[in-house]
């Protein structure tokens, strides 16, 4: 089979390890004896394991690439980051414009990121995050508005020395013929090769060490367009990681992954951000996930920057529930989950719960779309901020207080409202000694109690 080189000078330019959207190919040489038969991409056959290479050792040694003024700047930046030297940003926007064709869909967008931090985009779909994303990358024409890498504005930067400090992974899926995992992965170390493309001992070290982070290289000799959806987001992954970018740009890398998957790719990223001063920036649709892995959050709605901050800032139930127009109450930043909408109408059941005993019921009972009360429950318990969400009434004590006799007759004055009651809890202690009484108060207004009762 011929060997496709053209698409290895694109791969090297472009950055993103596959081929320019708009299907430029570089002209066409013949194969050389480094081409392996029945695959597109040039491969050698040395390989090792371990991954200990900086950017720009890859670089100098054995590419046939002569040094320039950009590599020794790269090189420089490099040091000043494993001797954590005042290095402000590596990646800046400021003002930035970002659209399709002449139209912006998203303005005045001002963001700086820092070696080893990881900043989460999130918002509806449509916002614009990848847009955004892919006009960092370089990839769309900005509207307005300035992006700085390394301090030197994006345009500025040769695509070669680009592809070498930043990597790129999108959310759209490659077109390959005849490929391994293994040579999708190994398409990320093109930017540091020869024109020739041949991959050399260290590369194939750089591959073999992404390919285990990410859980794939068990995956390395299967065909790429036959692997899962999850798998191959995890090669994609793999492929980005192995060029051991500086900036890392990612488009809903969680998405095709099971719940494990998901928490590892993103320990891995928040690994590789701490340990190697990677700037990750990535887009995520999870807002559970985002608040638990982002240093910096940034919420893109309507066309224009909603806010941004720290988790704790940004990830509060007023904010959620206008950045995705959710019910008020709707997300719980305690849990970072959402929960459905609390059934309307007046109470039907009343529930005595405390110590996260009722969640089950709780969620149950919405589900069902049956209105309920609950108490009596201390503030912040699992249950009380939980029922804030979910209950048409809920009926509270003070955190560290013994249940009040007040509390308790207001509570009683809803529950014999109610058709029913349903008690969670088993026991009852020194805090909460005074729901008891609300168990008399149904049995003897003749209200069927059911549940695991004391």
């Amino acid at each position: 089979m011929t060997v496709n080189w053209g698409r290895v000078f694109s791969f090297r330019e472009n950055g993103t390890g596959f081929p320019a959207e708009d299907g430029r190919e570089c002209r066409s040489l013949p194969p050389t004896k480094s081409g392996r038969e029945g695959h597109d991409l040039p491969h050698t056959k040395n390989s090792q394991r371990g991954c200990d290479t900086s950017l720009a050792e890859n670089a100098q040694k054995g590419r046939n690439l002569p040094q320039t003024k950009d590599d020794q700047e790269s090189k420089n930046l490099s040091q000043n980051f494993r001797e954590k030297k005042h290095v402000p940003f590596l990646l800046e926007l400021r003002g930035l414009e970002v659209g399709h064709g002449r139209r912006a869909l998203v303005r005045d967008i001002c963001l700086a990121v820092r070696p080893g931090q990881v900043v989460a985009l999130i918002g509806p779909n449509g916002s614009g995050k990848t847009t955004i994303l892919r006009t960092v990358a370089g990839q769309l024409q900005k509207l307005g508005g300035v992006v700085e890498l390394f301090g030197r504005a994006l345009d500025e930067v040769p695509p070669a020395e680009r592809s070498r400090s930043m990597s790129v992974m999108l959310t759209g899926r490659p077109q390959t013929e005849l490929l391994t995992c293994r040579d999708v992965v190994e398409a990320g170390r093109y930017p540091f090769t020869g024109r020739l493309g041949v991959l050399g001992e260290k590369d194939e070290e750089a591959v073999t060490a992404a390919m285990d982070a990410t859980g794939v290289l068990g995956l390395a000799e299967r065909d790429f367009a036959h692997v899962s959806d999850g798998q191959r987001q995890r090669v994609l992954l793999a492929r980005a990681l192995c060029q051991e970018p500086h900036v890392l740009l990612l488009d809903e890398p969680t998405s095709y992954l099971d719940i494990r998957s998901q928490l590892e790719v993103l320990q891995l990223l928040r690994r590789e951000a701490r340990e190697r001063g990677i700037a990750v920036v990535t887009s995520l649709h999870e807002i559970d996930l985002a608040q638990k892995v982002a240093d910096h959050v940034i919420c893109i709605k309507d066309g224009s920057v909603m806010c941004q901050g720290s988790p704790d800032e940004v990830f509060t139930a007023e904010r959620v529930a206008e950045l995705y127009d959710l019910t008020p109450g709707a997300f719980d930043p305690a849990f970072g989950s959402v929960e459905l909408v609390r059934p309307a109408g007046e109470p039907r059941t009343f529930v005595i719960a405390g110590g996260g005993t009722g969640a089950a019921c709780f969620r149950r009972l919405a589900r069902e779309g049956v209105p309920f009360a609950t108490g009596v429950l201390h503030e912040h318990d699992a249950d009380g901020l939980l029922a804030r969400s979910l209950a048409t009434r809920a009926i509270y004590e003070r955190d560290f207080e013994p249940v009040s006799a007040e509390s308790v007759a207001r509570a009683r004055e809803v529950l014999l409202t109610c058709r029913e009651v349903i008690c969670c809890v088993s026991t009852f202690g020194t805090g909460n000694a005074r729901n008891a009484e609300l168990l008399d108060a149904a049995r003897e207004a003749g209200i069927p109690v059911s549940g695991p009762l004391p």
